[in-house]
């Protein structure tokens, strides 16, 4: 079906939608959900599509506009993801794939599979020889940096949904105050939930060591991101003095840098991102290098289409559940007893509910 399907146009419109929760983090608190729908259209009238989390508004436009220069590098091209990705690459070479330039193609080559799933009548997971299954997730909606009191309130409230695991970030000015918060959510929560924590890079080594330490004796399922994303020897030595397991992944630029990080014993586990690894086309070569490593392999956002992929990785660990782009999806995906539920429709779950994109759409 690949070569039945040629490449018409790329399409592109922001949006925000406001978070159910703040995400208060060490870096900043988010209130919006900036997302930027692609649309790939083809000559024969089959469509994919894909969505970047922007992080700011102002990515979107920036990234459109990198999108109209690779569709005048595509039009007219086969829909083939490892052929397509090969050509930007090269096209790209001399600024780098990085930054808006990865978000675009990374897109492109999510929407490619999307049609392609499409054009053959089978969900993802089926196209990438799996099949819709049932996926441990848990819940990252919420759970930012607040008042003890405020923090058990909606650790609570996020059980909804069976969820048996919840991420908390931590980066207060204190210990004492990290402990505080983890003690707190862990009182008003089942035992058996299990809590995930993210440090969104606030610490030094020697800190993270020392917090790390402490965290040791409060059952932790991981501690994510401690230090600078890029500090491999450094996280090494974090891996090496504390026993909960170290969580590196959502900053891999492409799997070069999860070889870079395997190499160096950089972490326990890790959690590619799906743009920034690369797409879909990314996500497998970091599937089968998790695999060859023995690694468990979780998600970073884009859990509707990540659900997918993990449905297809052998080493699959967990679900990073957010609800951002329910808002504006015909169908957002399924949670049931704490499983993300692949959904078994054509294509990797995504369609738009047209009249949210208007009312949400970016001025």
């Amino acid at each position: 079906m690949q070569s039945e399907l040629t490449i018409r146009n790329i399409r592109a419109v922001g949006v925000k939608v406001p978070m159910t929760y703040v995400l208060g983090t060490s870096a900043q608190a988010v209130r919006e959900a900036p997302l930027l729908l692609i649309d790939l259209e083809t000559e024969q009238g089959v469509t994919g599509h894909a969505y970047q989390f922007c992080y700011l508004p102002a990515a979107a436009p920036a990234i459109a506009i990198l999108l109209d220069e690779i569709l005048r590098g595509v039009k007219g091209e086969r829909v083939a993801p490892a052929v397509l990705w090969a050509k930007l690459n090269k096209r790209f070479t001399l600024i780098g794939v990085q930054g808006i330039v990865r978000m675009a193609m990374a897109m492109l080559d999510v929407a490619c599979w999307d049609a392609l799933a499409r054009a053959a009548a089978v969900p993802l997971a089926s196209l990438l020889g799996g099949a819709p299954a049932r996926v441990p997730a848990y819940n990252s909606c919420g759970l930012g940096l607040m008042g003890v009191e405020a923090l058990a309130d909606e650790a609570q409230a996020l059980l909804a949904g069976g969820f048996r695991a919840l991420k908390l970030r931590l980066g207060y000015p204190t210990l004492k105050a990290d402990l505080a918060a983890v003690r707190a959510v862990r009182a008003r929560i089942p035992g058996d939930v299990a809590v995930l924590v993210d440090y969104n890079q606030a610490l030094s080594v020697p800190e993270a060591i020392r917090r790390g330490r402490a965290l040791d004796s409060e059952g932790i399922a991981w501690i994510e991101e401690p230090i600078r994303h890029d500090d491999f020897a450094g996280c090494a030595e974090i891996a090496r003095e504390i026993a909960t397991p170290l969580q590196l992944g959502e900053n891999f630029s492409q799997v070069y840098d999860m070889e870079r990080a395997i190499t160096a014993h950089a972490s326990d586990l890790v959690m590619p991102d799906l743009e920034r690894i690369g797409g879909v086309s990314g996500w497998l070569l970091a599937r089968d290098l998790a695999h060859k490593h023995g690694m468990n392999m979780s998600s970073h956002l884009y859990p509707e289409v990540s659900a997918h992929l993990l449905a297809v990785t052998p080493t699959a660990h967990r679900l990073e559940y957010v609800d951002w782009a329910n808002a504006i999806l015909t169908e957002p995906l399924r949670i049931d007893d704490g499983f993300a539920l692949v959904s078994e429709r054509p294509g990797n779950g995504l369609d738009w509910d047209q009249d949210a994109v208007r009312r949400y759409r970016m001025s």
